[in-house]
């Protein structure tokens, strides 16, 4: 298995491809033995949801890496997706704010990740017309 830091910041970034948000990393060796870190994101829809666990779980499989457990593909409102160490937690908007996982692990250090795409950075859109992107990243 990849070195536990690098694969939450693997998964997280696997998350923000399919553009999440409020992407955070929970560390909980200090909290509990049940696994080092939680991946914790939001979709805007299940569609969404979808979409970012079939990335994740598709990143991961090419870095030789299998979810030993999963659950939630069906009804896609909290998809988690169990590899030991990591555990990720796709939340649909309204279950995020409904279970309040960063409140329950209120002890655990929270770390928010954002995209690294520098801002400013000129990207082509759909219709292939440059656009500026003024989105400010966080670390």
């Amino acid at each position: 298995m990849a070195q536990t830091k690098t694969l939450q910041r693997q998964i997280a970034e696997l998350a923000l491809s399919r553009k999440a948000k409020d992407v955070v990393i929970m560390d909980l060796r200090k909290v509990t033995t049940m696994a080092d870190y939680f991946v914790v994101c939001t979709g805007e829809s299940e569609t969404q949801v979808r979409a970012i666990a079939d990335a994740v779980m598709e990143g991961m499989s090419k870095a030789g890496e299998r979810p030993w457990h999963s659950e939630g593909l069906q009804n896609l409102q909290w998809v988690l997706l169990d590899y030991v160490d990591v555990v990720v937690h796709v939340f649909h908007k309204d279950a995020r704010a409904f279970y309040g996982l960063e409140k329950l692990w209120g002890d655990a250090k929270i770390q928010k990740v954002a995209d690294r795409k520098p801002r400013g950075v000129t990207t082509a859109s759909k219709d292939g017309v440059a656009r500026r992107d003024r989105k400010q990243t966080e670390v």
